[in-house]
């Protein structure tokens, strides 16, 4: 079944649940905040952006500023990364939506009917 990670006070994340409510797509809603995605899926997803991590990260929190994350990510190891986001909710990217090995961040409408299609 579909998972979505979302968080309720996120606007992009309630667009995101409209959409597949429209589209009759059943899905599982999981809070990002108290359950993050494991490391098994976080893995699957950064194959899913070839290998890059920042796409992984919800670069616009604050979070990701107070951690000071963005001069960090460079030179971070792939489990270091993973430690982080599996760590804490906030820093990742969402929604984060995983489906067996095939996956997708965030919400942009274009980019999710193509991912659905």
């Amino acid at each position: 079944m579909l998972k979505v990670y979302e968080y309720k006070g996120c606007s992009t994340c309630r667009n995101a649940l409209k959409y597949l409510d429209k589209k009759g797509i059943d899905y599982k809603a999981i809070p990002i905040r108290e359950t993050p995605p494991s490391k098994a899926e976080l893995k699957k997803m950064l194959a899913c952006y070839d290998g890059d991590i920042k796409r992984l990260f919800n670069t616009s929190g604050q979070d990701y500023r107070a951690m000071k994350i963005k001069d960090k990510i460079k030179d971070m190891t792939e489990k270091e990364a993973f430690e982080l986001l599996n760590g804490n909710g906030n820093l990742v990217k969402r929604p984060f939506v995983i489906d067996g090995s095939d996956g997708i961040v965030g919400f942009k409408e274009p980019e999710w009917k193509a991912f659905f299609a």
